[in-house]
């Protein structure tokens, strides 16, 4: 009996206690912000160098970019819609074959000429 009424009452002793003191976080100490400002600052420094260090890649890229526009135009007067074709496939004689959907619709004519890609 004694060990029951224990058993119950640890249940309602937990119920009835008054709520614990919520726990507050001291303010960050100047030394703290310090340090937080550091980081920033070494991080600033170390995307700065990483852009001055990539600028010349982009520069050649954007370049290159350029120069492969007009060539590219006529490609996608070529291809109508990317949707319209499979993933491309790698023949044994190294060609690459990109299919046209079967239920694509019929495309453009293609223009006249040579197209150099």
């Amino acid at each position: 009996m004694k060990t029951l009424c224990r058993t119950l009452a640890l249940p309602l002793l937990l119920i009835a206690a008054p709520p614990a003191i919520a726990q507050t976080l001291p303010a960050p100490q100047p030394e703290a912000e310090k340090g937080f400002d550091l980081m920033e600052e070494g991080a600033k420094l170390l995307f700065r160098g990483l852009m001055r260090e990539m600028e010349p890649a982009l520069n050649e890229m954007g370049k290159a970019l350029s120069e492969m526009e007009p060539t590219l135009e006529k490609l996608m007067a070529l291809v109508d819609d990317i949707r319209n074709y499979d993933a491309p496939r790698l023949l044994d004689n190294g060609d690459i074959l990109i299919p046209r959907r079967k239920d694509a619709p019929k495309p453009l004519p293609i223009p006249e000429g040579e197209i150099e890609l």
